[in-house]
């Protein structure tokens, strides 16, 4: 990649770690295989997947509270590994989980934050068959939700009904990531068999499909807000990290394709609409690098990067409208590592204390365009956006009601129970060995006495 000097306002972007003490500390993120981000946060809140046994957990973390922080509750309620989590862009308090059970379930975190472990959701969405790997809020459309599944299907569901509104079949592999475009309209995936595919949902169909990257690894497809472009996060045939742009208009050959390095982790990519920044967040390593995206050839131009000798496990960040003005923070990362997460303040250094509104474009304000049943129908909108200023307020979030709906068991295949037995017949042998241990550490201390 070129690395010629350019000029740009956000040439000198400078990333800095909080302090130990503005961390938040004592975590026990997830280790589960698959791959996602693992971190989701709002303005209000941060969840993380949790390393839970007999079943899937994440923790939710009120985002002013910092430090060492103790015991943790818990939100609970699925019976297998949580794969994906997503807060509302409407709701600070909303957020999705999907699982290893087959079920996507909305949680309602409580004013405050929990003080207590959370198991019941004020919704169930029920209609996979097999795990659900990916999770994503409509980022216009109030309440519509989107799903994959390890059944090879793609589902869009309104979640206060907790009915499907819309099925797609088509896709032939695992879904590894998902993504919808700018309004809402289209939903990207990439799959396991190196292929992105355009979706319309509202049609049920497939409207456009390319092999992205040639290799074996793991792929990330996302959407470049309102720049009309596609990004997708790879590897080549010899395993080296590699990004590609498409226009998803025409989906063919890319608009350009660039290997980065050669180390192993599936790089995190996220991307602000209102400066045009693309952050590049390693699996793995402790590097993220910055990109400025044009409308132009070559397109993607590189700004700078934040090193760490500390890896990351996960990566998310908060809304823009969580940002300190005063400091000229136009992102903050929120990194996760074995114990904490980290946030990491990216900042344009200005020597005046001025508020500095070119930084600031207008910026998402949180408030839907279009309500469910509106989206559903075939309307469409475009994100409503509101100027950032010092002691601006965001527009008060109105509650969603929920219906109750009537989850029916799911039957399991042969394999899915086969599966489960052979997992809790290894836990059970794990666990005998440590009692066994353990009788054996007692007896030889009673035979010294």
């Amino acid at each position: 990649m070129s690395r010629v000097v350019r000029s740009s306002k956000f040439r000198h972007v400078f990333g800095q770690a909080a302090k130990k003490e503005n961390t938040y500390d004592g975590i026990k993120p997830s280790r589960s295989a698959w791959d996602s981000n693992k971190v989701a946060a709002s303005t209000k809140f941060i969840a993380v997947i949790w390393d839970a046994a007999g079943g899937g957990a994440f923790c939710v973390l009120d985002a002013d509270k910092k430090g060492k922080l103790g015991q943790f509750p818990l939100v609970t309620g699925h019976s297998g590994e949580v794969l994906d989590i997503e807060f509302s862009p409407f709701h600070n308090d909303i957020v999705a989980s999907v699982s290893d059970d087959g079920y996507a379930k909305i949680w309602k975190i409580p004013e405050g934050g929990l003080t207590e472990s959370l198991n019941t959701p004020v919704q169930s969405l029920s209609g996979h068959k097999r795990k659900v790997g990916t999770v994503n809020f409509n980022p216009i459309a109030n309440n519509v939700l989107a799903t994959s599944s390890a059944d090879y299907t793609v589902k869009c569901w309104n979640v206060e009904t907790g009915q499907v509104m819309n099925d797609i079949p088509g896709h032939v592999d695992i879904i590894q990531s998902a993504s919808w475009d700018y309004t809402g309209q289209v939903f990207a995936t990439a799959s396991k068999d190196k292929c992105v595919r355009v979706l319309d949902p509202r049609a049920n169909a497939i409207i456009a499909t390319v092999e992205a990257h040639p290799g074996v690894k793991g792929m990330r497809c996302l959407y470049l807000g309102n720049k009309e472009k596609l990004f997708t996060m790879g590897f080549s045939k010899t395993s080296e990290r590699q990004f590609s742009l498409f226009d998803p208009r025409k989906l063919g050959e890319s608009l350009r394709t660039e290997n980065i390095d050669t180390a192993a982790g599936i790089i995190m990519p996220f991307f602000d609409s209102d400066t045009s920044i693309l952050f590049l967040a390693g699996k793995g390593d402790g590097n993220i690098r910055y990109y400025e995206v044009v409308d132009e050839a070559p397109y993607v131009h590189f700004l700078t990067e934040y090193k760490s000798a500390t890896p990351q496990r996960g990566m998310g960040w908060t809304p823009k409208l969580g940002m300190d003005l005063g400091t000229c923070e136009i992102a903050r990362m929120l990194k996760l590592t074995a114990t904490a997460v980290e946030p990491i303040h990216m900042t344009v250094p200005r020597k005046s204390d001025v508020f500095q509104d070119d930084l600031y474009p207008p910026t998402f304000s949180g408030e839907p365009t279009l309500t469910a049943e509106e989206w559903g129908k075939g309307k469409n909108g475009e994100p409503k956006m509101l100027q950032m200023k010092p002691g601006q307020e965001a527009p008060k979030q109105k509650d969603s009601s929920f219906q109750t709906v009537v989850v029916e068991k799911k039957e399991r295949s042969g394999k899915e129970l086969q599966d489960e037995n052979d997992k809790q017949a290894k836990r059970i042998a794990y666990l005998e060995a440590e009692v066994a241990k353990l009788n054996a550490k007692i007896s030889s201390l009673e035979g010294g006495q």
